[in-house]
């Protein structure tokens, strides 16, 4: 293989490539980037067995081939040249050779037949889907997945279709998040569960993408195009929590407050917590009051009073504060309220009137 290309294009290609690739110290070739040359074009692979990336360039092929070589040494090489534009690839003695008009390095290869094929999922089953709308539907939900992996489908990302767009959603069986994206055009599908390690990396190679992406699917893996770029997914195979059925269906008291003010109350309130983070909450409707009071015998103890619009029963029930406060960064509005059906059952957390997200919280056990 011998190539000539522009540098800037091959190190925003290499740097989304190297972001996929695996560290896994069985299979060293997972750490590796695959760079096939043919008909004018280079083609980047990379891929950790969950996730696998393609990335195609307009190159200058004086020779074509294929080489594997470390994503890491290649990425951080080029990331480094300051002062030349062009950058020359060739295999030399079964060792690929980086040269620019100031610099030669010499970088080890791998077995090119030991790189792991990157799924093809056909498109019987496609949609286009704007990106800015994918990317805000998962980082509404992901803080909600389990870190664990005990419980694969808790530590995803469910997505599913509706007549109007897609849902998505996750839970850890302590909190739950919702958000509805609207997608024009889609076709309905069964549920999808994106493993949550894998979000991330799909959102941080797509985040560039200001228009559509198409999305295929299959019973293995999902897809996403664009242009010269392809990410694909392995999805997992199980079925999610019913959640609906756990959403009260009726609200005994409600609270409506500034979400800032309500941040600013549950941040003082966390320096007085306790070890289990709890936090409590007084609803007084007749009083109008709104007090969050906090607890810790080694630091002291603290009582705070939110101006709110309170209506229903009055009401003390108590939460983690850290599976609250997490919620806010998905609610655009300025205002929020705070649904209650009774002291063992969760709290629903909304933007007022925003119906395209849904929280979640259970209370904590007294």
């Amino acid at each position: 293989m011998n190539i000539e290309c522009i540098k800037e294009k091959l190190s925003y290609a290499i740097s989304k490539a190297e972001r996929i690739t695996g560290k896994n110290i069985t299979l060293p070739i997972l750490s590796c980037i695959l760079l096939e040359a043919h008909d004018s074009v280079l083609t980047i692979k990379a891929t950790n067995l969950d996730l696998g990336i393609e990335i195609t360039l307009p190159v200058k092929v004086i020779k074509p081939g294929k080489v594997a070589v470390s994503g890491a040494v290649l990425y951080n090489f080029i990331l480094n040249i300051t002062n030349d534009k062009n950058i020359t690839l060739e295999v030399v003695n079964d060792n690929l050779k980086v040269s620019t008009k100031h610099n030669c390095s010499t970088i080890k290869t791998f077995p090119t037949d030991d790189f792991p094929n990157i799924p093809k999922v056909s498109k019987e089953k496609t949609f286009t889907f704007n990106v800015p709308g994918l990317i805000k539907g998962f980082k509404s939900v992901m803080y909600s997945s389990s870190v664990s992996t005990i419980r694969p489908v808790l530590s995803s990302i469910f997505l599913s279709s509706e007549e109007e767009g897609v849902v998505f959603v996750a839970t850890d069986s302590f909190r739950l998040s919702e958000k509805k994206i609207g997608v024009k055009k889609h076709k309905e599908f069964n549920q999808i569960l994106i493993p949550f390690k894998n979000t991330g990396e799909i959102i941080r190679t797509l985040e560039d993408i200001k228009e559509d992406v198409e999305v295929c699917l299959n019973e293995n893996q999902i897809a996403f195009s664009y242009n010269d770029l392809y990410i694909t997914s392995r999805v997992i195979d199980g079925v999610f929590p019913d959640y609906k059925q756990i959403i009260p269906k009726d609200t005994k008291t409600e609270v409506v407050v500034l979400k800032q003010d309500l941040i600013s109350s549950l941040r003082i309130s966390n320096i007085f917590s306790d070890k289990f983070s709890q936090v409590t909450f007084h609803i007084h409707p007749k009083e109008k009051i709104f007090e969050i009071t906090t607890k810790n015998m080694d630091v002291g103890e603290n009582i705070n009073n939110i101006d709110a619009v309170i209506k229903g029963e009055e009401l003390s029930i108590s939460f983690n504060y850290k599976y609250i406060i997490d919620c806010f960064q998905s609610i655009d509005s300025d205002s929020v309220s705070l649904s209650f059906s009774d002291t063992n059952k969760p709290m629903i957390v909304r933007g007022v009137g925003d119906k395209s997200f849904l929280y979640l919280v259970m209370p904590m056990n007294k």
